[in-house]
């Protein structure tokens, strides 16, 4: 315990210290540090992908499920991915030191806000090892010092990645400091980590419930959460039957261990007849297990019965819960009730129905006529996401640079003093 105590806040020194040159790094040290990493990952594709193997084996003995097998796995596409993340994060604007709201007062003096980093940040996260990159870029940029701690079974891989981000930090003569990687898999680690007020100004935990439960237990400093993805698809009455099809069946299918993926599907009981079969089909065809209510049963005798608990349930498998519904208020009130606040989107043609579900479903992502699938720092523009923030304080949904600073007031004045 001591040891491990010794360690975090030897970890969380280093990045207090990194963090106070790093936020007023110049835009172009930033930028080259990612470039940087860029290079050393295409460098040394071959050991970052053998050392997924190392993990995806260790896993696969240790009987891991698919959806977390697949969240682990890396692959000349995915590392491309990567590298296009941090090149996109390259081409965004720098948020540190914007200036907005400038305003005169009576007084003379004018009174703005500055946008600075928060400072360090703590990231705590599970399987997927491309978070330790995307992480690592987006602090980087928005002037954050970071403390990586992943998941025990992703660590080679995650240790083969921290290797590229210390050159690129390096070669760009920023503190190397300024992202550090928790080498050790005790958990314990993440206690002490969130209990380190000191040196860290927030938390970003990434994961499931247990790790989202234990952050938020023992954490005594700010939490920027990110809870279930129960996430719904509603196909209206008024929707085009092709795109209910197409949008139900990515929204599940596209890759099932994901948090954007639907896990609920509610239609109206007025949806296309063929086009229900249709879709009903693709998913049995696709190896989806179907579970529904005791109506949406009666369209195929392979749909089992649903129970109370599979309404609030983020399966990350290929396992999809279907519900009839009479109205759009009906729907609504469904994901209400047991939705997570993550994604929901509407299938439908009628402006009306559209309007009054991105006006009253109160989530992270409200989406018309597109699939579940798109709630994605990346497919959002912000290059990458540290995570989706499912609360309602200081940033909500996907997590990107301008998530990750704060404001400042600054005052200009000429001689003013106050009466």
């Amino acid at each position: 315990m001591d040891s491990i105590s010794q360690l975090i806040a030897s970890i969380g020194q280093k990045a207090k210290k990194a963090s106070n040159s790093l936020r007023v790094a110049s835009t172009s040290a930033k930028n080259n540090a990612l470039v940087n990493i860029a290079k050393e990952i295409k460098k040394n594709q071959g050991a970052i992908l053998d050392a997924n193997n190392k993990d995806l084996l260790i896993a696969k003995n240790n009987n891991i499920d698919d959806a977390l097998l697949d969240r682990l796995m890396l692959n000349e596409e995915r590392l491309l991915g990567v590298i296009e993340g941090l090149e996109q994060i390259v081409s965004l604007d720098d948020p540190i030191g914007d200036v907005s709201e400038l305003v005169k007062r009576p007084s003379g003096i004018e009174i703005g806000k500055m946008s600075v980093p928060l400072g360090v940040i703590g990231m705590i996260y599970e399987s997927r090892p491309n978070v330790t990159i995307d992480a690592a870029a987006l602090c980087i940029k928005s002037g954050n010092a970071v403390i990586l701690r992943g998941g025990s079974e992703a660590i080679n891989s995650n240790m083969a990645f921290y290797d590229c981000i210390k050159n690129g930090l390096i070669n760009a003569g920023l503190d190397q400091n300024s992202v550090q990687l928790i080498e050790i898999t005790d958990r314990e680690a993440v206690i002490e980590l969130v209990k380190a007020s000191d040196y860290v100004d927030a938390i970003i935990p990434r994961g499931g419930k247990g790790l989202i439960k234990n952050v938020s237990n023992h954490a005594r400093v700010p939490v920027i959460k990110h809870l279930d993805g129960v996430c719904h698809t509603y196909l209206d009455e008024d929707a085009d039957p092709q795109k209910g099809i197409d949008i139900a069946f990515n929204g599940k299918t596209r890759r099932y261990g994901v948090c954007n993926a639907t896990e609920t599907l509610l239609v109206h009981k007025n949806f296309d007849n063929k086009a229900l079969d249709q879709l009903i089909k693709l998913y049995f065809d696709k190896g989806v297990e179907l579970r529904g209510c005791e109506v949406s049963q009666k369209l195929s005798n392979n749909i089992l019965g649903a129970t109370e608990e599979d309404w609030s349930e983020e399966y990350l498998a290929p396992i999809l819960s279907i519900k009839m519904v009479n109205s759009v208020d009906e729907a609504i009130s469904h994901i209400e009730k047991y939705g997570s606040s993550h994604t929901d989107a509407i299938v439908t043609e009628n402006k009306a129905h559209s309007d009054k579900f991105l006006a009253e479903v109160d989530s992270s992502s409200v989406m018309v006529n597109a699939s579940t699938g798109f709630a994605d720092g990346f497919e959002y523009g912000l290059g990458a996401e540290i995570g989706i923030s499912t609360g309602k304080f200081h940033v909500r949904g996907p997590v990107g640079l301008e998530g990750l600073t704060s404001q400042k007031y600054i005052i200009m004045g000429d001689g003013q003093t106050r009466p």
